[in-house]
């Protein structure tokens, strides 16, 4: 056989790029065991944006002529139009899709279509496709978290004078007003949007033009194709630039952070709306029921969220671990970088909506969450910081409230039931104006400082968000 023209190797499946080197082809087990374009396809217009930019800044460097470069990018742009319209086809050899869209422009304009690659390796034309599709991704994931946001500031208007017990240790603690609780979500999700915006700063940097690891030896324009490609910055070590893999884990914290939010939120919905709450009523169409058992009504989409926290949290792991012992520069092992990151974005996009659907239908029991404010004992502190107003030393006025407490235990009676006489068994510093601060009323409306839960503090808040939101 005539050198260069190689032997196929056992279950070979089509000629490589990188064929000339080789005395055998890529072995059938190897092929289905690299090839990755199932997963990457997703970065398909973004690899033609770049590519369309790269054949520009290639004709400005006078590397392709003005013609070649017009054809190329009528040809990306087919490719582009096929791809659209579902009509492009993926052939065995395709590995991966950068490699799918050059051969597909090749059949479409001829041997031309090899020049696109000049000056490029796939590993610099990966760091940028990522760039690209999460740079759209982040900005949609970010729209996302603020329509959860405005369900919920919605929610907290609609609802903002109803109150519920503030829990800690999930033992009821101090009255709250429902909508100062929803907002505190809110307050959780403006977090996690920021902490989209601040990874975005960091991946919306140009790589392209770093070649394999070293740069490329033609006279490319990098800040033009950055220009053209909306990035403000070029990446500044070309080694760095194609390994560099540091957006994609913070991208993943960040995920990360955000679904466990969502998961905070999914396990008070499924307490709210179990039996021995009864504070909400999820919709039916967000429930299912059991094959066994009629009555039942499981909140099993606030419990999916919950269940797949852990997914994003291994994902974050995945990427961290992958990365954690990579040499300079680009390693297959990068491979596997984008199915754990996709894979995160995909579960809280995905929890996201559902989330928000589901928050746009919940129904409140009003009347469960007026009977579980009852009963003095949330209105505990409310005494001892009375007693503080009347000289107390706050310890000792803790204490004496300790006893009052005790005493309507024992007694199974409620500490707003307690007479006057009775209170000033424990202390001759109660006065009749006791039982103006031991209402729940009172008690929300008290904690009038920014940030609290008084009726004005709360509509104050609700109207700032609704501004800021709109």
């Amino acid at each position: 056989m005539a050198k260069g023209k190689g032997r196929r190797g056992a279950g070979s499946t089509g000629v490589k790029a990188w064929d000339g080197r080789f005395r055998e082809h890529t072995n059938r087990l190897v092929e289905a065991f690299t090839v990755s374009v199932a997963v990457d396809r997703r970065l398909f217009a973004h690899d033609i944006q770049g590519s369309i930019a790269h054949c520009k800044t290639l004709g400005k460097a006078r590397v392709l002529t003005p013609g070649e470069t017009r054809t190329i990018v009528k040809g990306l742009e087919s490719v582009r139009v096929e791809f659209d319209r579902r009509k492009f086809k993926f052939a065995l050899q395709d590995e991966d899709i950068h490699m799918a869209i050059e051969r597909r422009l090749t059949e479409l304009i001829g041997p031309l279509g090899g020049k696109l690659h000049t000056g490029r390796s796939r590993n610099d034309q990966v760091a940028l496709d990522i760039r690209l599709y999460l740079r759209d991704q982040l900005n949609l994931l970010a729209e996302r978290l603020e329509e959860l946001q405005r369900v919920l500031v919605g929610k907290a208007k609609a609802h903002r004078s109803v109150a519920m017990p503030g829990y800690t240790h999930l033992q009821r603690a101090q009255p709250v007003l429902f909508a100062h609780h929803l907002l505190a979500y809110v307050d959780m999700l403006e977090r996690d949007k920021g902490r989209v915006r601040d990874a975005q700063k960091r991946l919306n940097v140009m790589p392209l033009g770093s070649g394999a690891l070293a740069g490329t030896n033609y006279p490319v324009d990098r800040r033009y194709t950055a220009r053209l490609l909306g990035f403000p910055n070029v990446t500044t070590n070309s080694l760095d630039a194609v390994s560099d893999r540091d957006f994609m884990i913070e991208i993943a914290a960040a995920l990360s952070i955000a679904m466990m939010h969502l998961s905070r939120l999914s396990e008070e919905l499924i307490l709210w709306s179990s039996q021995e709450f009864q504070f909400v009523d999820l919709p039916d169409g967000f429930c299912t029921g059991s094959s066994m058992m009629p009555q039942k009504k499981n909140p099993d989409v606030p419990e999916l969220v919950r269940g797949k926290t852990g997914r994003v949290y291994g994902q974050l792991i995945n990427l961290l671990t992958t990365m954690k012992a990579l040499p300079l520069s680009y390693n297959r092992d990068l491979q596997e970088d984008k199915p754990a990151l996709f894979d995160a974005l995909d579960t809280v996009s995905a929890s996201l909506q559902v989330l928000t659907e589901l928050m746009r239908r919940i129904k409140l029991n009003r009347e469960a969450l007026k009977q579980a404010v009852q009963g003095g004992l949330l209105l505990a502190t409310e005494l001892a910081d009375y007693l503080v107003t009347k000289g107390v030393p706050f310890r000792e006025a803790h204490s004496i409230t300790g006893r009052v407490v005790r005493a309507s235990l024992d007694r199974g009676q409620d500490l707003t039931s307690f007479s006057l006489a009775d209170l000033r068994r424990f202390s001759d510093r109660i006065d009749k104006g006791v039982f103006a601060r031991l209402t729940v009323q009172a008690a929300i409306d008290r904690k009038g400082q920014i940030g609290s839960t008084a009726r004005g503090r709360v509509e104050q808040r609700i109207k700032e968000l609704e501004r800021v939101l709109s």
